[in-house]
């Protein structure tokens, strides 16, 4: 499975974002799709994912403010962020894996099966 993400940038506190991630290859009959970040001090915290039923899960610090949303024709997973903070700041990586470990144990060092390249976000007047 190949992960491209696209859409990083900078943005202004209260701005918004959206990032993109164009999947392609094999992900199994069942899988979890999502996004995950790395602060610069390297800690890393999920910030939504998206299962193949379509319910979506968010991390505290994002939930009202961050939808993630995904086009099936297209293969591609969507991450509109709105009402930015400086606190986003951090590289966002696109991930997929047939389990939601990764999901559930990223602070202990999970990894997800698949992830991106990364693209930067910073948020900052």
């Amino acid at each position: 499975v190949r992960l491209v993400e696209s859409g990083g940038g900078s943005a202004q506190p209260g701005g918004s974002l959206r990032l993109s991630c164009a999947y392609s290859g094999n992900t199994g009959g069942s899988y979890l799709l999502g996004w995950f970040r790395q602060f610069p001090g390297k800690e890393r915290e999920g910030v939504a994912a998206i299962d193949t039923d379509g319910k979506a899960y968010y991390g505290d610090s994002v939930k009202g403010r961050f939808t993630i949303s995904q086009d099936t024709e297209k293969n591609t997973l969507y991450l509109q962020m709105n009402n930015l903070t400086p606190e986003d700041t951090a590289i966002y990586y696109c991930a997929a894996d047939a389990t939601y470990s990764w999901w559930l144990n990223l602070h202990q060092g999970a990894v997800p099966r698949f992830q991106g390249q990364g693209t930067q976000v910073t948020v900052s007047s």
